[in-house]
C-alpha cells in the first residue's frame, strides 16, 4: 500500500483548517433553479463528495448581482432570500466535517448577449469577445464602485450562509480577470494603464469585504497562472498579481489557466499530459507564502501525493476524478487504488454544462441525480447471464453481482474490453485503457464467472436456464456500397486498430467521424501519409470539441489533409474516385482505403431469445451504436432491475 501522508495532512487556510489537502474546486453542474436557487442537486452532490473525504469543497460561480446580467439558472447571492437555499449545502458539507468556500463571480464580456440586461454585456473596455460574439461596453466609474460594494455584500451574505471561505474568481475570462488582464483592459484610469491599476478593481473588493465580514474571515482568489493568448497574462505577470494579494491579506491562491478564448486549455482533454499545468501553482507558490492550489488533469490520488511531496503546490484540486468517484479520498486513504473508479477526461461532463443541463459523467452514472443508485441486495437472488464483455456488459455484470445473483459472464473473444480495446488503442488515448482495466478487476473482484472464448447461442442459453439474460453483444461496422469496397486495399478501421491489417502508405480514411480521425492519427504516427475524406461539411461531428481542436491541430503538424463534401463513388486497387461540390469530380492515388462510417447493432441473438427466457434486456450498442457513457449508464440501470 502506497502511504499518502502529505495527501492527508491538515493545512489552515488563514483562520480556517482544512482535514486534508484535497479540493473539490469549482466544477459548474448547472443544478440551480431557473431564478439561481439552490436545489436538492446541490445538498446530494455536495453531500456526497463531502461524505467520500475531500477536505475543501468551493461552490462554483455564484452571481453576485443582477443589475447588468440576467438570471441565468446559476446560483445567486444578491439577495438575502438566497441566504437559506446555500445553508442548506453548506450543512449538507459541515455533517462530515469537510469545509466549503464560494465563488463569487460575474461574467462581464464573458456572455452571451441575451444573459446581458440591455443586450449588451460589461467589461473594463470596450472589447469584443468572440466566444460569444459580442462587444462589451467600458463600466463608468460609478457602475465599478457599485460592483464593489455588490461583490462585497454577496461576501457578506456568504458568511451569513455559514460558508467558511469566499473565493472571488478572478480568472477564466470573467469579470475581475478582465480587470487584471491587459488582453481586455485598456482603461488609462485608476483601473488600468500599468499592472497595479489593473488590480484596484479585485483589491477594492478584497478591502471593503474585510470591512464587512471581518479580518479574521478567509479570503481566496482564483487566477489563471497563464492565459495563453497572446497579449494576456502570463505566469511572471500572475507572479505579481499573486505576490500583491497575498500582501493584500488574501489566504490563498488557486491557480488555474486560461481565458474564454483558450477555454479549450483550461478544461483539458485527455490528449493533454496529467498534471500539465502543475508548472504554474509551482510558480506562485515559489512567489507567496500562503498555500496554493494545483489545478489541471489531477486525476490520481499518487500524482496529487506527488505534487505535494515535491513542494510544487500546498493542495490539490481534483474536480473531474471527484465527479467520476466521490468517494477517492477515502478509498485512497485505505490504499485502494484499483478500486477508484477512474476520470480518463472524456469531457462529457463539460459538454452537458455547456449545453445549459445538468452535468453528467460517463464513469459515473449517479452524478446528476438528485438520488443515487443504491447499491442494495436484490430481494431474490437470481442465476443471471451477462453476454458480451464489453463496457456494458461488464458493468451490468458487476452490478448484478454486487447485488447478490449469481453472475456468468460470456465473451467470444480470448479477452475483456469490447470496443473498449479499439478506444484505447490510438495515440493519446491510452487511459481509456486503465478504465478498462477496472472494469475487469471489478467484476473479478465482484464474483463474476467470467467465460472467455465462447460464442454465446440459443441453444446455450435453454441448457443454462437463467432467471436473467442481458445481451450487450455490441455492434459490427457498416461496409457502405462503393463500387471496389471489397478489395484487397480496403479494410475497415477496426480491422487497423487490432492490427489485423498492415496499411500501406497513402491512406485514404473514408469516414471523418471520431473513429475515422482517430485512427488517421494512429496511422500517421506510424509514419503512412494519411488523409480523411468525409461527405458532410465538418469533421469530428461526434467529438467533444476540445479535443477535436487539438486533435486538429495535430493534423496540421503530422501534414494529415483533410477533405469535406466529398463523397466517394469508386476505389480500385491504387485509387479512390470521389465527388465534390458543384459535382467536380476528383482522382486520388490511394494505396490503402480504410472504411470508417459508422457501425450497426449486433441484435440478432437478442431477437433469437425473445420469449425463451422469462427476463431478457440488450444493452449499450446492441441497443444503438452510441458513446461509453450510454453503455454504462444503460448497464447501470439494467442490472438495478433485476
Amino acid at each position: 500500500m502506497t502511504a499518502l501522508t502529505r495527501l492527508f495532512e491538515p493545512i489552515r487556510i488563514g483562520t480556517m483548517e482544512v482535514k486534508n489537502r484535497i479540493v473539490m474546486p469549482p466544477m459548474g453542474t448547472r443544478f440551480a433553479s431557473v431564478s439561481g436557487e439552490a436545489t436538492s442537486y446541490h445538498i446530494n452532490h455536495y453531500f456526497t463528495r463531502a461524505q467520500g473525504g475531500t477536505g475543501l469543497l468551493i461552490v462554483p460561480w455564484v452571481l453576485v448581482d443582477t443589475t447588468f446580467e440576467k438570471k441565468t439558472g446559476r446560483l445567486r447571492i444578491d439577495t438575502d432570500e438566497h441566504i437559506r437555499g446555500l445553508n442548506d449545502i453548506v450543512e449538507a458539507v459541515h455533517i462530515h466535517k469537510a469545509k466549503i468556500a464560494i465563488q463569487l463571480s460575474l461574467g462581464g464580456r464573458a456572455i452571451s448577449s441575451s444573459e446581458a440586461v440591455g443586450g449588451v454585456p460589461i467589461a473594463p473596455s470596450k472589447a469584443f469577445c468572440a466566444p460569444y460574439g459580442t462587444t462589451a461596453r467600458a463600466l463608468t466609474l460609478d457602475e465599478i464602485d457599485y460592483l464593489v460594494e455588490a461583490f462585497a455584500k454577496a461576501s457578506f451574505r456568504a458568511k451569513e450562509a455559514g460558508f467558511d471561505a469566499i473565493e472571488y474568481h478572478g480568472a477564466s475570462g470573467y469579470l475581475i480577470s478582465q480587470f487584471l488582464s491587459p488582453f481586455v483592459n485598456k482603461r488609462t484610469d485608476a483601473y488600468g494603464g500599468t499592472p497595479q491599476k489593473r488590480l484596484t478593481f479585485l483589491l477594492e473588493i478584497i478591502e471593503r469585504t474585510r470591512e464587512k465580514v471581518g479580518k479574521d474571515f478567509p479570503q481566496m482568489v482564483r487566477i489563471s497562472g497563464d492565459e495563453f493568448i497572446e497579449g494576456g497574462l502570463t505566469l511572471e505577470d500572475n507572479k505579481f498579481i499573486a505576490k500583491s494579494l497575498a500582501d493584500a491579506g488574501v489566504s490563498c491562491i488557486d491557480v488555474t489557466m486560461g481565458i474564454v478564448e483558450s477555454y479549450h486549455k483550461a478544461m483539458p482533454p485527455m490528449c493533454i499530459p496529467r498534471a500539465a499545468y502543475v508548472h504554474l501553482a509551482q510558480g506562485i507558490k515559489e512567489t507567496v507564502d500562503i498555500p496554493v492550489i494545483a489545478v489541471g488533469r489531477i486525476n490520481d490520488p499518487r500524482l496529487a501525493e506527488q505534487i505535494l511531496v515535491e513542494g510544487k503546490a500546498d493542495l490539490v484540486a481534483m474536480g473531474r476524478a471527484l465527479f467520476a468517484d466521490p468517494e477517492l479520498p477515502i478509498k485512497a486513504r485505505r490504499g485502494e487504488f484499483d478500486d477508484i473508479t477512474p476520470c480518463f477526461a472524456c469531457l462529457r461532463c463539460e459538454m452537458a454544462t455547456s449545453r445549459n443541463i445538468r452535468v453528467y459523467c460517463t464513469v459515473n452514472p449517479n452524478l446528476g441525480r438528485i438520488q443515487n443508485y443504491p447499491l442494495s441486495l436484490a430481494k431474490q437472488q437470481k442465476r443471471v447471464l451477462v453476454i458480451g464483455g464489453g463496457p456494458a456488459g461488464m458493468t451490468a455484470a458487476t452490478v448484478a453481482a454486487q447485488r447478490g445473483h449469481d453472475v456468468t459472464l460470456y465473451e467470444k473473444q480470448g479477452m475483456l474490453g469490447g470496443q473498449l480495446i479499439l478506444a484505447g488503442t490510438p495515440p493519446l488515448k491510452e487511459e481509456i485503457n486503465y478504465y478498462t482495466d477496472y472494469l475487469v478487476n471489478q467484476a473479478a473482484k465482484s464474483g463474476v464467472n467470467i467465460v472467455l472464448r465462447k460464442e454465446v447461442t440459443r441453444e446455450l442459453v435453454q441448457n443454462e436456464t437463467p432467471d436473467a439474460v442481458v445481451v450487450a453483444t455490441g455492434s459490427v461496422q457498416i461496409i457502405p456500397r462503393i463500387p471496389g469496397v471489397d478489395g484487397p486495399n480496403v479494410v475497415s478501421a477496426w480491422e487497423v486498430l487490432t492490427g489485423e491489417f498492415k496499411a500501406k502508405d497513402n491512406v485514404f480514411v473514408v469516414g471523418g467521424g471520431m473513429v475515422g480521425l482517430e485512427t488517421a492519427e494512429y496511422l500517421a504516427e506510424k509514419g503512412k501519409t494519411v488523409a480523411v475524406i468525409e461527405m458532410l461539411s465538418d469533421v469530428g461531428i461526434d467529438m467533444e470539441p476540445f479535443s477535436k481542436v487539438f486533435l486538429l491541430e495535430r493534423f496540421q503538424e503530422m501534414g494529415v489533409r483533410v477533405f469535406t463534401s466529398m463523397k466517394v463513388d469508386k476505389i480500385s486497387s491504387d485509387s479512390l474516385e470521389a465527388t465534390g461540390g458543384n459535382s467536380k469530380k476528383h482522382v486520388f492515388k490511394a494505396g490503402t482505403v480504410v472504411i470508417a462510417v459508422g457501425s450497426r447493432s449486433c441484435d440478432e441473438l437478442y431477437d433469437s431469445l425473445e420469449g425463451q427466457v422469462n427476463e431478457l434486456y440488450k444493452i449499450g450498442d446492441c441497443v444503438r451504436p452510441s458513446r461509453i457513457l450510454e453503455a454504462i449508464h444503460e448497464a447501470t440501470f439494467v442490472a438495478y432491475q433485476i
